[in-house]
């Protein structure tokens, strides 16, 4: 009787511990296929890869999605615990912890097809429409490129639809994100688009959990060590290259 009980204590203990070992992290993405949107096997690349990387830590993260601006505000007022696939910013940083990075995205700039000019630098823009999406941090200093229209939308495919009306000159966006919206709501206007000359930075996604989270540089420091296991047992690249063969782009 006595094992028995001892054995059913270590074993509500064993129980207790583990439970307490698994912290939940409420984080927040907004809509951006390929990288988040519940219509997506595994809800998408970047909400794939987080939680593939959070499996190997204590934390169990739930992420849902939500538009971008609620869920950028809520992340920076702790309502939210923070953003699964975020860009950084110096703004950003202030109230929230960013991971290393776990996806490097290719910017790039589009405009029509039918414009004969060589489009190289980005002062080439001066005078013209830009599209892009509201509050969204694309690591570019457009407000020095002088008379440039910043057109904003909230969503991706409404700038693009407006490249193609000629309501905007040119569209900036992810290359990912271009190419599938392209191939799963416009293929047969594939061939009205073109990709400028004008090359820009690469930009990251980041996990960034909020400063006012107790535990929160924990939390980032075994992201970033999984994420470093992850890229050298080889999954971190399977997932993106699973991602990467999906579509065909523009030219």
């Amino acid at each position: 009787m006595f094992r028995f009980v001892a054995f059913l204590f270590a074993g509500l203990l064993f129980c207790s511990l583990g439970a307490q070992a698994q912290q939940p992290l409420k984080l927040m993405a907004n809509t951006s296929p390929p990288y988040a949107d519940v219509r997506l096997p595994e809800r998408g690349l970047a909400l794939e890869m987080v939680e593939h990387i959070f499996s190997s830590t204590s934390v169990q993260p739930t992420i849902a999605i939500e538009n971008w601006s609620r869920a950028v505000q809520g992340a920076q007022l702790g309502v939210y615990n923070g953003l699964a696939a975020a860009w950084y910013s110096d703004e950003r940083a202030q109230d929230l912890m960013f991971s290393e990075p776990y996806l490097s995205s290719k910017l790039i700039i589009l405009k029509r097809r039918s414009e004969p000019r060589n489009f190289t630098d980005l002062r080439q823009l001066s005078g013209a429409r830009l599209g892009v999406r509201t509050d969204y941090a694309y690591g570019v200093d457009l407000a020095a490129i002088p008379r440039l229209t910043l057109v904003e939308e909230n969503h991706l495919i409404q700038n693009l639809l407006n490249l193609l009306s000629g309501k905007v000159d040119f569209v900036i966006g992810d290359k990912r994100t271009i190419i599938h919206q392209l191939n799963e709501y416009l293929k047969d206007k594939l061939n009205q688009v073109s990709v400028t000359g004008i090359q820009l930075d690469p930009v990251a996604r980041h996990v960034a959990v909020s400063r006012s989270l107790k535990g929160h540089e924990k939390i980032i420091a075994d992201f970033n060590a999984s994420l470093a296991k992850a890229k050298t047992d080889g999954t971190h690249q399977a997932i993106v290259a699973k991602w990467d063969e999906r579509y065909t782009g523009v030219q």
